[in-house]
């Protein structure tokens, strides 16, 4: 797959750049999704909206201090929504069991992934965020083999 420029102009069209990303998802067949943007970008926004799209009913809010937050969708399947920008090294993700949420076949959402590189799976999409205006952004989806 080459990477997937979506073009998000303001904050209204995020549920469906979010349903386009579900889309992208369900293709890739990947189960980690590794979201990358600076402080602001909109990555739990995004993130709001996508487990929206993949009908998760729970309030989806960041994860800084937990570290990781647990949804179910519509079907009962559990996605778990991580944000590393608080974890001091890959060693304290890796107590914390990280790379057992990331074998567990079910769909983990990464915010600042490059925190814990080194514990991510080869197989992944990446997600980058790039701010291109008050309310617009742009999406580059690529995999990671």
């Amino acid at each position: 797959m080459t990477p997937i420029i979506l073009e998000i102009p303001s904050l209204a069209a995020v549920p469906t750049a979010a349903q386009q990303l579900a889309t992208a998802i369900a293709e890739s067949g990947r189960t980690l999704v590794a979201f990358e943007g600076e402080m602001g970008a909109g990555k739990t926004t995004l993130i709001r909206a996508l487990c929206a799209a993949l009908g998760v009913a729970d309030d989806v809010s960041s994860p800084t201090f937990a570290l990781v937050n647990e949804y179910e969708n519509a079907q009962g399947a559990l996605i778990y929504h991580f944000d590393f920008y608080r974890v001091d090294s890959e060693e304290e993700a890796a107590r914390l069991g990280a790379a057992e949420y990331f074998d567990s076949g079910y769909l983990c959402l990464v915010e600042w992934p490059s925190r814990v590189a080194g514990l991510l799976p080869p197989q992944r999409l990446l997600v980058e965020l790039a701010v291109t205006g008050p309310e617009s952004r742009e999406l580059q989806l690529t995999l990671i083999n």
